[in-house]
Order: C-alpha cells, then sequence, then structure tokens
C-alpha cells in the first residue's frame, strides 16, 4: 500500500500578522457595506410595503445587523 502525506505549513513569517490584519479590515468593510445597504433598502420602503412583509420600523436596524453579522453576533 502506498501512503500520502500532506504537510502544509503556514507562514508565519514577518508579513502573515499584516495580511491577517488586512483581511479582517476588508471582512469587516465588506459586513459593514451589507449591514448599510440592507438598512437603506428597508428603510427605503414604506409602512405598507414592511407590514405586507411582516416587518416593522423599529425592526429595521436589527434585522440589517443580523444580515451583516449573523443571528449570534
Amino acid at each position: 500500500m502506498a501512503y500520502a502525506t500532506a504537510n502544509t505549513t503556514r507562514s508565519t513569517g514577518f508579513l502573515a500578522p499584516i495580511a491577517e490584519t488586512f483581511g479582517a479590515l476588508r471582512t469587516a468593510w465588506a459586513r459593514s457595506r451589507v449591514y448599510v445597504r440592507t438598512y437603506n433598502e428597508l428603510n427605503a420602503l414604506s409602512s405598507r410595503e414592511l407590514a405586507d412583509l411582516g416587518i416593522s420600523r423599529s425592526m429595521i436596524t436589527r434585522l440589517a445587523y443580523e444580515a451583516a453579522y449573523g443571528k449570534d453576533a
């Protein structure tokens, strides 16, 4: 039998922490954009349209937050 072993190591050099920081910033920026976009789209709806969706105006902030960051965040 032949066995294959794959050893993967992550770079722990000088640039790794910088790359992780930029990755985290990119993720935070993308989530922020989802929040703002969702909030603006829901806020642009009339009260009647929101009621048809089962949403009240007081729920918009929470729904936008959940869309961007998840329910448990």
